[in-house]
């Protein structure tokens, strides 16, 4: 698909858009390998945590640790249909990877939306989905409910398993989806992994799961480019010093364009 209006369209009425072969071969074979070894690190944060339960397979904020996947946000895709969504700004709320190995049950395959708020008519939260691996029935495509984000309620099960639609699809491929459409993992059953990227897409005034110029070494800060600077909040930044707030237009931390 290449057409902005339809995607958008799509994205308001069934609830998201394929977009297909938007990376090459080997971009995707190196954020695979990159999404593998994040996650060995984030792995053993979950178990040190005491939190390593129903967390297999997922990794959370997988930036900053000078991978492919840092590129990636940098040269963010699609960045004109996500900002035409929301008819404004956004910024990164979150930035996982999840492997969707066979015969585990991460929390990620229960039935969820990911944003708590019910607000149809303003979205607050869009996702985005990258096909690290082709995406088929067997080994566990993400299922969707088409226009359960029209709803406030959420799916009971059983109308969920009748009516959702797996959303099949090739490596390299991207979908964008509201974030209250009601979705879930699905069960594995290759022998392979089935990884993915997952990316959740905000107004700026939300607040991210990660305090991303916090989080971020300076290093790393000074070498984003603007899409980067703008995803990962550094326009949308609330003083923190009365200096901070008086100052020039031009050095507002929270910038002008950002509502």
């Amino acid at each position: 698909m290449t057409d902005i209006e339809e995607a958008l369209y799509l994205i308001r009425t069934r609830g998201w858009a394929r977009f297909e072969t938007v990376l090459a071969a080997a971009q995707v074979g190196q954020l695979a390998a990159d999404a593998r070894a994040v996650y060995d690190r984030r792995r053993e944060a979950q178990i040190s945590g005491g939190v390593s339960a129903h967390m297999e397979g997922t990794a959370h904020h997988v930036i900053g640790d000078g991978t492919g996947l840092d590129d990636f946000m940098n040269a963010m895709p699609l960045m004109e249909v996500i900002e035409r969504h929301f008819d404004g700004k956004v910024i990164l709320l979150n930035f996982g990877a999840a492997m969707n190995a066979p015969g585990t049950q991460a929390y990620t395959h229960k039935i969820h939306r990911d944003v708590r708020a019910f607000s149809r008519d303003y979205p607050l939260s869009l996702n985005m989905l990258v096909m690290l691996d082709d995406f088929t029935v067997e080994n566990g495509a993400t299922r969707v409910l088409e226009g359960s984000h029209h709803v406030a309620a959420m799916p009971a099960p059983e109308v969920f398993d009748r009516h959702a639609v797996s959303l099949t699809g090739k490596a390299g491929d991207i979908i964008l989806f509201d974030s209250l459409l009601a979705h879930s993992a699905a069960p594995n059953h290759s022998g392979e992994w089935r990884r993915c990227l997952t990316l959740c897409f905000g107004r700026p005034f939300i607040k991210p799961q990660m305090d991303w110029p916090r989080f971020l070494s300076p290093a790393f800060q000074a070498a984003l480019s603007p899409v980067g600077r703008q995803l990962t909040g550094l326009d949308a930044r609330v003083a923190t010093c009365l200096e901070d707030y008086y100052q020039p237009r031009e050095r507002w931390t929270f910038k002008a364009d950002q509502i």
